[in-house]
């Protein structure tokens, strides 16, 4: 989304709790962790014994290695990271959205560089082809015969591509959808 803890900066949300994990470090090293507001934690006292800290465990919490790690994507993000984020989501999204007028999708949303195009055999209908997530897992196999590596979520394609992508990057995976949904096409709808 190309903010951190996005929840204020892009939903207008100013919450008691935030929770995290693999964002912190990229993914790279398992570490977790929560974020409580003063207003939380003073009630959380006020319903325990007066001393009592706030006790709470994560699976992936404290290790050092993760905690280097996290230190280290940190730094990396501050290096203008969230700033090309926020400077190509908006491309992103516009191209995206020129693929609702192509058969078979039935719907694009997304905000900052996650977005989904969900696939339908019937526009109009918005019915599906064949089993549940039948259309998504033909068009994600030419997907990626055509390079893009992508994920269906049932009859949607999910597309979460790196922070660092480029609009050269974002025109290629625009083409190569394109081109998957045409291979898939006769497959759907045989006579045309």
């Amino acid at each position: 989304l190309g903010h951190v803890f996005a929840s204020g900066d892009v939903f207008g949300i100013d919450p008691d709790m935030i929770t995290f994990a693999k964002g912190i470090t990229s993914g790279y090293f398992p570490l977790g962790g929560v974020i409580i507001s003063e207003r939380l934690l003073e009630e959380l006292r006020r319903s325990n014994h007066p001393d009592a800290l706030f006790g709470h465990g994560l699976t992936y919490t404290s290790h050092p290695i993760g905690c280097a790690v996290a230190l280290k994507n940190l730094d990396l993000l501050e290096e203008g990271v969230l700033q090309h984020t926020r400077e190509i989501a908006p491309y992103f999204q516009a191209q995206l959205r020129t693929l609702e007028e192509l058969p078979l999708v039935g719907e694009v949303r997304g905000v900052g560089l996650i977005a989904a195009v969900e696939l339908v055999a019937d526009k109009a209908t918005k019915a599906p082809w064949g089993k549940p997530a039948a259309l998504g897992a033909l068009v994600n196999g030419f997907l990626q015969q055509n390079g893009v590596i992508s994920r269906n979520m049932g009859d949607a394609i999910a597309f979460c591509p790196p922070l660092i992508i480029t609009e050269a990057q974002i025109d290629a995976v625009i083409d190569a959808f394109e081109r998957s949904l045409a291979a898939a096409l006769p497959q759907v709808h045989p006579q045309g």
